[in-house]
């Protein structure tokens, strides 16, 4: 058994078990998030697939994400937290996300996971109400960056994760990072009992999940991407930068690159890099979006490498309390 007397993650987000369900588009639909909440962990709220994929894409997308946090509540009432994807790009966009941080400040949310930029401005909304930020980082260099934004803890992406992932294994990760002195998350190949005794065992204060979850009952996806997920090993698994510019981990399949053509990959690399990421990302999440409803992408499948321990389609709740009550 491990302790969980002194666990950071568990002080600051108040739930039972130091795991996260990661926030997913457009998988984190809000019965997956109250499920995961039920069982236990920490469940995140992935706000554009909450407002524009699963029902709650109202005229007002405020008042949409507002209905949505409370039918969330309406499931259960454990500890829920919020995704802010900040990077520059958009500035519309990121008054959105301003506004829906307030939001959720005042619907009671009070953990704050943030990725893709510069955290600062969410550190001082949520600072001010009580509310912990914890940033997404794939490096050194981004840690170090979060900490000057006063970030209470890291959520460190590494190389087995599903989605953006990054360059290092769980044990390089936190042997970069361990120095700061924030909580460290394991994000990234954790998908049974036994990855998660081997992340808090190095020293991590908790996990971050998101392929585990896409495999349960509470998941709207469709039935092909949970079976593909089920029935892949972690050699099935590879890496793209097609879809967002940056390195997204797939399952592999016939249409699958790892590459973009060359004129993409010189915009990415010049000074509209952030426009063109954002553009990527558009198209993506349109793409994503069919997907939920139920069409063919099979080239699109995100998944990382904790599929080779993922056997089966369960309740994200039992999966959830099963997974803490091991410790």
């Amino acid at each position: 058994m491990i302790s969980m007397g002194e666990n950071r993650l568990i002080e600051h987000t108040g739930v039972e078990f130091p795991i996260i369900c990661g926030a997913m588009y457009p998988c984190s639909n809000p019965e997956l998030v109250a499920a995961a909440a039920n069982g236990g962990g920490m469940a995140i709220i992935q706000p554009v697939s909450l407002t524009v994929v699963h029902g709650f894409d109202q005229p007002d997308l405020n008042q949409g994400l507002i209905d949505g946090i409370r039918y969330i509540r309406s499931k259960t009432d454990a500890p829920i937290g919020f995704n802010a994807l900040i990077e520059k790009g958009n500035d519309k966009y990121l008054q959105r996300m301003s506004e829906w941080i307030d939001i959720a400040l005042d619907e009671g949310i009070r953990f704050f996971v943030t990725s893709l930029g510069k955290p600062d401005w969410v550190c001082d909304k949520v600072h001010s109400r009580g509310g912990f930020v914890y940033h997404d980082v794939t490096t050194r260099f981004h840690a170090e960056k979060g900490v000057e934004c006063d970030v209470d803890g890291l959520i460190c992406v590494n190389n087995r994760a599903g989605g953006h992932l990054g360059t290092n294994s769980m044990e390089e990760m936190y042997a970069s990072l361990s120095d700061l002195g924030l909580p460290l998350i394991c994000a990234g190949g954790i998908g049974s009992e036994k990855e998660l005794t081997e992340a808090l065992k190095i020293g991590y204060d908790g996990v971050q999940m998101g392929t585990r979850f896409i495999a349960t009952e509470e998941c709207s996806m469709p039935e092909g991407y949970k079976q593909a997920i089920v029935g892949a090993s972690e050699d099935d698994i590879d890496w793209t930068v097609k879809l967002t510019g940056i390195p997204v981990s797939v399952i592999k399949t016939p249409n699958y690159r790892r590459e973009n053509p060359w004129i993409v990959r010189a915009l990415l690399s010049g000074r509209f890099k952030h426009r063109t990421r954002w553009l990527m990302n558009t198209i993506s999440f349109r793409r994503w979006r069919r997907m939920s409803s139920g069409a063919k992408s099979s080239d699109i499948w995100s998944a990382g490498k904790s599929v080779e321990t993922i056997e089966g389609i369960e309740s994200a709740t039992t999966i959830m309390r099963r997974l803490g009550e091991s410790l």
